[in-house]
């Protein structure tokens, strides 16, 4: 604890010095609060009060009763907050409380910083082995899945008082933007050219990485779209096994998704469904299907995307600039998203529903509630989820613009006039800040909830995609992941001290870069400097990299450091599932209609350039961590 501490006395002294202030008082508050408080004063009360600020940047002037958790300032008019005082003063006037016509920028970095850098830290807790890592409290897991049951309930009541009229505008409006896409998909489904592949994730029926790729367990709703024939075996020549092996579930039989909770703030726990290897396995085959096909348009990726999000960061930086566009995020976006407004979506593309539906969990097991019947589409875990998301967000929003124009839109239109003004990233939405109101209107009548702490268009403050901007200057701050390590056996916590570390350095944070230099030297005896590249846990920095020799075969450069050493589990695949894994992983599938390798941009997880020689016998996500002590390359 006193680590981190010690980190932000550094920083707050490094940032004061850059805005011509003084921290000194600002030290001893958090010294003194942090004794007593513990960790919750830096990961909840600190970024409580940095979102309140934002908030006031968003309205143009303080509130001081907002932040409650600190004591205002005595003997002026506005008397807002004493802490961070000096930085506040630089941003807002220190009468009045209002917004200066010039801010400066570096007080807003820093007022950012010094309260949100400890927001998102995992909670630490100490296993057996002596080990930290993220815990998730029963508390917080209760309190969490009662939330899900909730929004489940929402859900299925929004459904129930949505205007039919409704679901007729958003089918149309979604038939606008994604007919061709949804066209060539459909096809796709028909003629039984979709190619699925497994994911790198767990599993509800809990099989091993490579145990999916002997996957012999099916239902009847995806034998009637994606029979298992043409699915779970490489050829023809083994029919005969997988009839003898083949379990078809009918529909009251499936097995229903797993609901936990992984680690996200200190306040909060994210939820996920772990879906079943068969779904999972066909719902990869489809998300793979639509990306292909909104690739192809060149006008649409301009509005959504899946794998890039510096379209996002660059619109949400020049809305801060010009005040034209709004930032928009949502809450439970996935799990809000109903499974009717996937059907009305998708109404007139029969092949491309049912496989939809067939792919598509209908139960989940939450802990403390028992199974249930689901209203909602997927949530987060599904390889569907992302993508229908998205284009549900998408058409909501232009059903938005047509409300506020009181006309309907055409494809030309929308490509002529908002195709740089409209963006969606999952729950990430950027839309012309005159249409705002309507667009949020809409979202709430579809049973959205649009997160207002954390949307902005009313000022100068913008934030897409974990980027945030005031009037065109980047604000984006470093956060603290983890909390410091000990000891150097603490492979995690190493590296994520290294990461901090050379993300503070290209940050501009150089004090405090230094402060973890100084205490990395001391778990690490060599800690060289190193290009971004290099595997080996070292410093980077704009001087280059360092080297203490040549290879004796390669003649590379070489150095003395730690690297990280993660070895995936023993999990040997022969057979059938050899075959399919190796055919699928190169593109050579003949019932997929795979005759040269795919050029796709999938994930660099399944990419046949990223297969190592041994991934027929050991596969899946190393279960532990190590670093060890050697020579590589610096670069």
């Amino acid at each position: 604890m006193k680590s981190l501490t010690s980190l932000w006395s550094c920083t707050a002294q490094e940032m004061a010095v850059r805005c011509c202030t003084s921290a000194a008082r600002d030290i001893t508050t958090v010294e003194r609060r942090t004794e007593h408080e513990g960790l919750s004063f830096l990961a909840i009360t600190l970024a409580d009060y940095g979102k309140v600020i934002q908030n006031w940047l968003d309205r143009g002037f303080v509130v001081p009763s907002d932040a409650p958790a600190f004591a205002r300032r005595r003997g002026r008019l506005n008397g807002f907050p004493a802490f961070l005082q000096g930085f506040l003063g630089r941003v807002f006037d220190p009468v009045s409380g209002v917004l200066l016509d010039t801010p400066d920028t570096e007080a807003i970095f820093a007022l950012r910083q010094l309260t949100l850098m400890f927001g998102k830290i995992a909670l630490p807790e100490v296993a057996s082995d002596g080990d930290t890592h993220a815990a998730v409290t029963p508390q917080r897991e209760r309190r969490a899945m009662s939330e899900y049951v909730q929004c489940e309930k929402d859900v299925k009541a929004s459904d129930s008082i949505l205007d039919p009229q409704y679901i007729e505008d958003f089918r149309r409006v979604s038939e606008m933007l994604f007919g061709q896409v949804f066209s060539k998909v459909d096809r796709d489904v028909y003629w039984a050219r979709l190619v699925p592949r497994h994911g790198p994730g767990a599993v509800a029926d809990r099989l091993s990485s490579n145990a999916k790729w002997n996957l012999r367990t099916w239902t009847a709703r995806l034998q009637q779209v994606m029979p298992a024939e043409e699915f779970l075996i490489p050829n023809a020549r083994y029919a005969s096994e997988l009839d003898e092996a083949l379990n078809i579930l009918e529909p009251g039989s499936e097995q229903p998704v797993r609901v936990i909770t992984v680690p996200k703030t200190m306040k909060t726990p994210r939820i996920i469904a772990i879906e079943p290897s068969a779904m999972q396995y066909a719902q990869q085959a489809i998300s793979r299907g639509i990306l292909d096909a909104v690739l192809e348009d060149r006008y649409l990726t301009r509005m959504v995307g899946w794998l890039d999000q510096n379209r996002n960061r660059s619109l949400a930086q020049l809305g801060s600039l010009s005040g034209d566009l709004a930032t928009l995020d949502l809450s439970e976006a996935s799990d809000r998203v109903s499974n009717q407004h996937v059907l009305a979506m998708l109404q007139d593309y029969p092949h491309l529903s049912a496989a939809v539906q067939a792919t598509r969990s209908r139960k989940a097991d939450v802990p403390g509630h028992g199974v249930l019947r689901l209203a909602k589409f997927a949530s987060m875990g599904s390889a569907l989820c992302f993508p229908i998301e998205s284009m549900v967000f998408l058409t909501v929003v232009f059903l938005g613009i047509e409300r506020e124009l009181s006309a309907p839109l055409s494809r030309r239109t929308v490509i002529n006039r908002f195709s740089e003004q409209v963006r969606v990233f999952g729950d990430d939405l950027i839309v012309p800040r005159d249409n705002v109101l309507s667009v949020v209107n809409e979202l709430e009548t579809f049973g959205f909830r649009v997160n207002v702490s954390k949307s902005y268009w009313t000022g100068r403050f913008r934030e897409s995609c974990g980027r945030e901007y005031y009037d065109g200057a980047d604000v984006s701050i470093v956060r603290v992941r983890r909390v410091l390590p000990t000891r150097r056996q603490d492979a995690d916590g190493v590296v994520s001290a290294v990461s901090l570390r050379n993300r503070l350095y290209w940050a501009g944070l150089w004090k405090s870069a230094a402060f973890m230099d100084d205490y990395l030297r001391k778990l690490l005896i060599h800690f060289p400097n190193v290009a971004p590249t290099s595997s080996l846990l070292g410093r980077e920095s704009v001087l280059g990299y360092e080297f203490q020799g040549l290879d004796p075969f390669t003649h590379a450069p070489v150095t003395k450091g730690y690297f990280m050493r993660a070895k995936s589990p023993s999990d040997v695949l022969d057979g059938s599932g050899a075959l399919l894994k190796c055919l699928l992983r190169t593109g050579l599938a003949p019932q997929f209609g795979l005759k040269q390798p795919s050029q796709d941009p999938v994930p660099p997880a399944f990419d046949v350039a990223n297969v190592d020689d041994e991934h027929l016998e050991r596969s899946g996500r190393p279960e532990s961590v190590n670093i060890k002590l050697g020579r590589r390359t610096p670069y």
